[in-house]
């Protein structure tokens, strides 16, 4: 058995932000990570957009998280050289029955600190975007959109220059708690057993089944994950768009809204596929709805140019039709179990909440 002192499961950019934290704190920390390389889950297969803190619920953790980590990953990107642009976001509006929900989203954003939304008129919208066929739209100039693999390489790389480590292709079979810590059996290649002073259980969509397979943890709390599929279709084509385009939010997701990528791709999506596996292929059929979505804002979408491109799951916390679920952090004030810290449910916003996270895991320690 080998005694450690902090053990981070999980090598996505929350892992990895929660992490270089504390080994820039002094502890000594290795992150254990299932895949053979970071970030393949959830970190590789979202839209990389770094959010403004609108939508969610006032005093959310959500809300919190996504204001201050917004404001601590713009100076870290630019800081370490992790390509990023601050290209804006459009929420916009179909129809004069929707321009109300616009109102209501700045009203929310006001009362979250997100104090820079404005409305553009008829002819600023016609500079930005003379695609668009809307009636009103609010922008977000904070919003922007980041490499998330080089985020998470730059992180590693502040982990590592402060003394922590990764282990690949190491998944956790089981554990238990000791009078020395938590204990971990650890499979792959090297088999271990390590005795830690300090867990935090990043492990995204695995979070919930991993804290299950600890002994003596609390079976009332570990919750119930839904998976909630998230498919995208990439524009064949130059892109007609300069900034993020969404839609008045929907059920379970903000709509079929247009992301970009730092070369300029267009990608549409997610929608919101409920299912019970860890399945990726997009379904081409799927498509029929994105081109009834986007034809709403783009009537000029032609038939046939959208391609299946890549899908995600997000790690719901609430069931298809209940209200949307704040992220869920415990420690031992909750579970009772010194040194342990489940993160679960860390969907949208969570790459954009990462390095907050980190600060209010790294609080949890004091």
């Amino acid at each position: 058995m080998e005694q450690v002192d902090c053990i981070v499961i999980g090598a996505g950019v929350v892992g990895m932000a929660c992490a270089r934290a504390l080994a820039i704190a002094g502890r000594e920390v290795i992150v254990i990570e299932k895949e053979s390389m970071p970030g393949t889950e959830i970190s590789a297969r979202n839209s990389g957009v770094i959010h403004a803190g609108i939508y969610y619920p006032t005093g959310s953790l959500k809300a919190k998280l996504c204001l201050r980590g917004k404001e601590l990953l713009y100076p870290y990107c630019r800081d370490h050289a992790v390509p990023h642009k601050k290209c804006g976001k459009l929420i916009v509006a179909t129809s004069p029955d929707e321009e109300p929900a616009l109102e209501r989203i700045k009203q929310l954003a006001s009362a979250n600190d997100v104090d820079d939304l404005y409305y553009l008129s008829a002819e600023e919208m016609q500079v930005r975007e003379p695609d668009l066929k809307i009636t009103k739209a609010l922008f977000s100039p904070s919003t922007g959109i980041v490499d998330v693999h080089n985020l998470i390489l730059a992180l590693q790389g502040d982990l590592e220059n402060h003394g922590g480590m990764i282990a690949l292709n190491t998944p956790v079979l089981s554990g238990g708690i000791s009078d020395n810590g938590i204990l971990l059996e650890t499979g792959g290649e090297s088999p271990m057993t390590l005795c830690a002073k300090t867990v935090i259980n990043a492990a995204g969509l695995g979070a919930p089944v991993l804290a299950g397979k600890i002994s003596d943890f609390p079976n009332e709390c570990v919750p119930q994950l839904y998976y909630a599929k998230g498919n995208y279709f990439s524009l064949n084509g130059k892109s007609p768009f300069n900034h993020l385009i969404y839609p008045v939010p929907e059920a379970a997701g903000l709509g079929v809204h247009v992301t970009l990528d730092l070369d300029g791709q267009v990608r549409f999506g997610p929608d919101v596929e409920w299912t019970d596996k860890l399945e990726y292929e997009v379904d081409p059929t799927r498509s029929a709805p994105f081109y009834n979505a986007i034809r709403r804002y783009w009537p000029a979408l032609e038939d046939g140019s959208l391609t299946p491109d890549y899908s995600g799951i997000r790690p719901k916390l609430q069931a298809p039709g209940e209200t949307a679920v704040d992220f869920l952090l415990q420690d031992q004030s909750t579970h009772g179990i010194p040194g342990l810290v489940n993160l679960f449910g860390i969907e949208s916003p969570g790459l954009t909440s990462s390095m907050a996270i980190a600060e209010m895991v790294l609080a949890m320690q004091s």
